[in-house]
């Protein structure tokens, strides 16, 4: 398995510190707000990660953390009059509400920075110790970044660059522009802890290095994230924890790319943002975790109505193959180990229609996922699957019964095609204003009208049920159905 590495800037194997063993720390949410898109994004991305390591064979430990204390959450807390507590956990089980309807794991730990006090303390009073740290006059403890030779090899940055446009705020007591706050001293009406240098509570860079560390031990295989936190967030995680420990902080470094509107990122600073629950409204889980898998993860992607109809439009493609087949009817197969992807075979792609053989199909899926998790070229696999499924519909049912087998075991490996294809491509609740028994009714109709060969009648009720969002779809077993659309209806 070949995965691109930030910090080396190209392509690597895999090559877990513990044979058959994965660690992976991701940075999660700092839960202030319903979570957006590119909150979505991260989450999908390594729910697809954690996935398709475990199918690789790997014995995988996956935490994702949850900040909890933050000056933005203490911000909204005093705007809304609700206790930071409060706010917190109204919002973390809004985050799993979400994340759950976008088919998303959870991780085997979600630590949160509360929790993680002991942790934290320690590891500033580690910095302290050793020289990386120094408490200032104004009750703050900050990160010396002149004593980490290493700074900046994250991001690619140089020091002298960094310090060249740094600022100062002047209630600040650094020693140097660059240096990072570790320990914030309290300030009225906020909530503080404990601490050797009065009370306080933990800067944002300092959570993450605790919580990671404290989880996954001091060098762990795999961190994650979005891209805006390679620096400064991920670039200090390194100084602080390496500083810390002696010991390299993650051997690989993997980042999400932006979600995009009109090409330009989308965050809440330029108000260009779309909560996840509010694009559920309109389109289902599913849909949104094609959107973001069609497009490989560290590529950036535009969020669009074009863009999540074409996720939509790839998806009914899918399930309109699977549709009508039982895929129980095929003979048991063996589910092909993932190394064969290894042993060479026909590479991924979606090109002229070809004859593979279901191993050919798994190979190239399994090739792909491989190469730096490839979730573009796996859709391909999958769309040639349905294109073989459609030609053997016929001529050869147990043969489509088992590549529909395949498709579902492939899908369900990225969190798709698990659903029953009807229901998918009907959707949810009434069309139009016409419900599924309606609909079924207005159908019979129409077969009774074209075997009376009243085809007047027959295009009525087609125009009819096509102006509420129903597309009919004659083939040799009869007619059958789709909301055109397949849109979620709006519940509020």
């Amino acid at each position: 398995m070949q995965i691109y590495n930030t910090l080396t800037g190209k392509k690597a194997p895999l090559e877990p510190l513990e044979p058959g063993k994965v660690r992976l720390y991701v940075c999660g949410i700092t839960v202030y707000d319903f979570c957006h898109i590119g909150h979505a994004r991260m989450a999908v991305v390594f729910d697809m990660v954690s996935r398709w390591l475990r199918v690789a064979g790997y014995d995988l430990t996956y935490v994702r953390n949850t900040t909890d204390i933050d000056d933005k959450i203490i911000k909204r807390a005093d705007e809304v009059g609700e206790s930071i507590t409060a706010l917190s956990e109204r919002f973390i089980e809004a985050m799993n509400e979400d994340f759950e309807r976008l088919g998303i794991i959870r991780p085997d730990a979600e630590p949160r920075a509360t929790r993680s006090m002991p942790a934290i303390l320690t590891m500033i009073e580690t910095l302290i110790e050793k020289g990386h740290a120094y408490a200032a006059d104004n009750g703050d403890v900050y990160y010396d970044v002149s004593t980490f030779d290493g700074y900046g090899k994250l991001s690619g940055k140089k020091v002298d660059d960094l310090r060249s446009g740094a600022r100062v705020d002047v209630n600040e007591a650094k020693d140097d522009p660059l240096d990072f706050v570790l320990w914030k001293a309290a300030k009225a009406g906020e909530p503080a802890w404990e601490s050797p240098w009065g009370q306080g509570r933990p800067g944002w860079h300092i959570e993450c290095s605790a919580m990671a560390t404290e989880c996954l031990g001091d060098t762990f295989d795999i961190h994650g994230g979005g891209v805006d936190l390679k620096f400064p967030h991920h670039e200090n995680e390194i100084a602080q924890s390496e500083g810390a420990t002696d010991a390299p902080f993650a051997t690989t470094w993997m980042h999400n790319g932006f979600v995009n509107v009109d090409n330009e990122k989308m965050s809440k600073s330029l108000g260009n943002f779309f909560t996840i629950r509010d694009v559920l409204k309109r389109y289902r889980g599913e849909e949104i975790r094609a959107f973001i898998l069609l497009s490989h993860y560290r590529s950036p992607v535009n969020y669009s109505d074009a863009s999540l109809d074409a996720a939509r439009a790839a998806l009914t493609r899918l399930y309109t193959a699977m549709r009508g087949i039982d895929p129980t009817i095929a003979t048991p197969r063996a589910s092909l180990p993932p190394v064969l992807a290894e042993r060479g075979g026909a590479s991924g792609g979606s090109g002229a229609p070809r004859r593979d053989s279901l191993e050919d199909f798994q190979r190239r899926f399994f090739e792909a996922m491989n190469d730096d998790f490839n979730t573009p070229v796996a859709f391909a696999v999958l769309f040639d699957l349905a294109r073989e499924v459609n030609r053997l519909r016929d001529e050869n049912p147990a043969a489509a019964s088992a590549h529909v087998a395949l498709m579902r075991e492939l899908g369900g490996h990225l969190g798709f095609l698990q659903d029953d294809p009807d229901a998918y491509l009907r959707g949810q609740g009434a069309a139009g204003g016409l419900d599924d028994t309606a609909i079924e009714a207005l159908i019979e109709q129409r077969t009774a009208a074209r075997k009376a060969k009243d085809f007047a009648e027959s295009d009525r009720i087609r125009d009819e049920l096509a102006a509420a969002g129903i597309t009919l779809e004659d083939g040799a077993a009869g007619t059958t159905w789709r909301r055109g659309q397949n849109k979620v209806p709006d519940t509020e």
